[in-house]
């Protein structure tokens, strides 16, 4: 761990604050004891796997939405990503009667629902910050994890359970126990093909999959600064994967051009007001942290999961680990377990494991920016024979925008399918498609049977999943010009794995 340097060393000043501590001041509504607190709850949205079950629950109850215009339906999870879909459709029967059922009890309390025909239409964590529902300084809960997400446009923003909506539906409250805090510094220059994935996935390497728990992360230093907005989204939705419930990015000019105009942002002076706020929200010069620690950025390379873990992660331009590079006994019993699953061989080289499938889509990578650095690099490129390539945007917005670039020509021509926005294949949906094959993926988890039974997943960027359709192996988005003229970098040895 020689790039990260854990850090206590900051002065207290009286009277500051962090960017979290004054979003949390903001939204206590009572103290209740014991580090309970009871907050307002600003955003709410459903979707069809548990919003039909949540609103079902409060009309049987009796009870009425305290704020209807501060919820929004989602029709995401489940929905048929195929051309040619309809609205209403699911991917199988259950999944679309579960959509029914969320239109339907939508519909009975008078939400806006973003389904399949609305252009609006696509993941939820996308979606939020695409149409500036999700605002600096505002709390947002889903009934999914990956919540945290919006946390890239300074929302602080978590995942909940279904009776939790159905409380936050009757009251817009929510009873929260109030996390520590963790400042992570990414310093210095990011390496060319390096970005927001690597760096997040570096990170959980770092600390493991517990080094977040019971704390709020706000991500600071230069590489942050100088990561675009859909960047900082990707980082803040893997905190979840180190087991932070929030994760946050304090805004600057760059967030609020990202936010200016777009459907559900303040306009005029309500822009103005709202701006003047916005500036207060940064953690003030002298707030302390319950925790600091220091990235070397250049020090990252592009990364790949190896096991069954987003922590399981190492450089892409490396080999696969031994059980034995590991101190503890329960972390090389795990790393034991994780390459039977994977059916990987110890010091294989990366670039010697060959893929089934290449996968572009998910709440994580599946955005505009994202869908661009896989187009650089499959411009003018084929899919390897006998790989399966698949891209779903992360919305119908980032959909249509790509196809008025292009983009979607790029992709059809290197032999990628290119289909409708939604959830798709991150969790469980590739099961018809994905089940037993091993598959490169832009999505956030790479647990067992997440994509499928019996599915190898391997998580990585949006340009190493690309590479990596083109060549038929792990491949290192960087070295994708010297594997088309070096032969050699594609040969595998005799222990490759399938």
């Amino acid at each position: 761990m020689d790039s990260l340097i854990q850090s206590n060393m900051s002065t207290p000043s009286f009277g500051a604050r962090t960017f979290f501590q004054k979003i949390w001041d903001d939204h206590v509504i009572a103290d209740l004891g014991d580090n309970s607190y009871l907050l307002q709850i600003d955003r709410l949205f459903l979707h069809e796997v548990s919003g039909g079950v949540a609103l079902r629950e409060l009309h049987h109850a009796g009870r009425g939405i305290d704020s209807p215009r501060q919820v929004f339906t989602a029709i995401d999870h489940v929905v048929n990503i195929y051309p040619g879909r309809v609205a209403g459709q699911g991917r199988n029967a259950t999944a679309s009667a579960m959509i029914a059922e969320t239109i339907t009890e939508s519909a009975r309390h008078a939400l806006q629902v973003f389904q399949v025909g609305d252009p609006r239409q696509g993941i939820v964590h996308v979606i939020s910050p695409e149409l500036a529902l999700a605002l600096p300084g505002l709390t947002l809960v889903c009934a999914d994890s990956h919540t945290c997400t919006v946390g890239g446009v300074g929302t602080l923003g978590w995942g909940v359970g279904s009776s939790e909506c159905v409380h936050v539906l009757a009251t817009q409250t929510l009873v929260q126990s109030k996390p520590k805090t963790m400042r992570i510094w990414f310093d210095g220059e990011l390496p060319t093909g390096v970005g927001a994935k690597d760096m997040a996935l570096h990170l959980i390497a770092q600390i493991g999959a517990n080094g977040g728990i019971g704390y709020a992360i706000e991500f600071a230093g230069d590489a942050v600064r100088a990561l675009p907005v859909e960047a900082r989204l990707t980082l803040c939705n893997m905190a979840i994967e180190c087991s932070a419930r929030y994760a946050l990015i304090a805004p600057d000019n760059a967030t609020y051009a990202y936010l200016a105009n777009r459907e559900f942002a303040p306009r005029g002076l309500a822009w103005d007001e709202a701006l003047a706020f916005w500036k207060t929200l940064p953690s003030d010069a002298g707030a302390t942290f319950d925790m600091e620690l220091h990235i070397d950025c250049t020090r990252i390379a592009p990364q790949i999961t190896w096991g069954t873990s987003p922590q399981h992660s190492s450089p892409i331009d490396g080999a696969v680990p031994a059980p034995t590079d590991f101190d503890d006994t329960a972390t090389r019993a795990l790393a034991e377990r994780a390459l039977a699953y994977q059916h990987l061989v110890p010091g294989t080289p990366y670039r010697d494991v060959r893929i089934d499938v290449a996968y572009i889509g998910s709440c994580t990578n599946a955005r505009l920016s994202d869908l661009r650095a896989a187009a650089e690099i499959l411009r003018g490129r084929k899919v390897a024979a006998g790989v399966m390539a698949i891209c779903v945007p992360g919305s119908s917005r980032v959909k249509a925008e790509a196809e008025a670039l292009g983009i979607d020509r790029v992709f059809r021509e290197a032999g990628f399918e290119w289909l409708e926005s939604g959830c798709a294949m991150c969790a469980t949906g590739g099961a018809d498609r994905l089940a037993d094959k091993r598959v490169i993926s832009t999505t956030n988890r790479n647990f067992e049977n997440r994509q499928g039974p019996s599915t190898r997943t391997h998580l990585a960027s949006p340009a190493t999943v690309a590479a990596s359709a083109v060549v038929g192996y792990l491949a290192d988005p960087r070295m994708l010009t010297m594997a088309e003229h070096n032969p050699s970098y594609q040969a595998h040895s005799t222990q490759t794995a399938r």
